[in-house]
């Protein structure tokens, strides 16, 4: 029987990367953010609810959602933040159900992973059987994250901040993959995982 699985960790973590590696050991991995842009392109019904809500001001000249701007405004609001998620939660969590049957039927034994940021936040760790936190030191994420985008160190203390802590999520793990000693220990920690999953799949 299949298994579905939550993979989460705040900006940084090393959530991505290990999503990754259970990606190239077999796992069926839905990713969260990918389906959430789908959901937003221009005249889609998240995109319309966006627009009434918030305004043409973030919308690119081709009338795309300008996301790392509404990103700005949300990250500093939670009122804001909130009236995004209301839009977007219960559609993205919709579409990850219906893509999880899609992979239940093609092999009724598979693994198969949620990769997304606000698997908690959204209450979607409820729609799991495991939840897998990433974790890391806030610096290490820090000097990633400034790395990778190239924001600046208070931007991405700002976006950081604006989530829940680390300690908080902690409470919700079955499993915590520790990402502080480089991809090798953390790719060892992933195949653990995976022939456990196996198993009970």
């Amino acid at each position: 029987m299949s298994i579905l699985i939550g993979l989460t960790g705040n900006i940084g973590s090393g959530k991505s990367l290990a999503a990754s590696y259970f990606k190239e050991l077999g796992t069926y991995i839905i990713d969260a953010d990918l389906i959430s842009r789908q959901l937003v392109v221009p005249h889609q019904p998240a995109w319309e609810e966006i627009v009434d809500k918030f305004g043409n001001e973030y919308l690119n000249p081709d009338k795309t959602l300008n996301r790392s701007k509404l990103a700005v405004e949300v990250f500093q609001s939670d009122k804001k933040r909130h009236a995004l998620e209301v839009i977007l939660h219960h559609r993205v969590i919709a579409e990850e159900k219906k893509i999880y049957l899609d992979h239940q039927k093609i092999d009724p034994e598979a693994v198969v992973i949620i990769d997304s940021a606000l698997l908690i936040e959204s209450q979607n760790y409820k729609n799991v059987a495991k939840v897998i936190i990433v974790q890391s030191t806030q610096e290490l994420q820090i000097q990633r994250v400034m790395n990778r985008d190239g924001e600046s160190r208070a931007s991405v203390k700002n976006r950081l901040k604006s989530q829940m802590s680390l300690e908080e999520k902690l409470n919700y793990a079955d499993y915590v993959l520790d990402n502080t000693s480089g991809r090798d220990l953390l790719k060892s920690q992933v195949h653990r995982l995976y022939t456990e999953f196996k198993s009970l799949a």
